[in-house]
């Protein structure tokens, strides 16, 4: 038998726990929320943009933002004054 797979101490050491998740789940947001941002800026600035396009990149944008705000509520706690 494997004791690798039976021994927790040695397994705990390489599993994540939920707050590491949500900081990678929250970085890989953030990077497609700003390539959607560049996405959009490049459409607008080419002679004439797809608006039904544009709109499309920028509900994509909304939401992923919306992803990014509720993750970071998520993370950082509530502090009562």
């Amino acid at each position: 038998m494997n004791t690798f797979l039976r021994d927790p101490d040695m397994n705990a050491s390489n599993e994540l726990n939920l707050k590491d998740l949500l900081r990678i789940k929250l970085d890989v947001l953030r990077r497609a929320h700003r390539d959607l941002d560049a996405a959009v800026e490049a459409l607008e600035m080419s002679g004439r943009p797809d608006q039904l396009g544009l709109r499309r990149l920028k509900k994509q944008k909304l939401a992923l933002k919306d992803q990014i705000v509720k993750i970071e509520d998520d993370l950082i706690p509530d502090i009562i004054a």
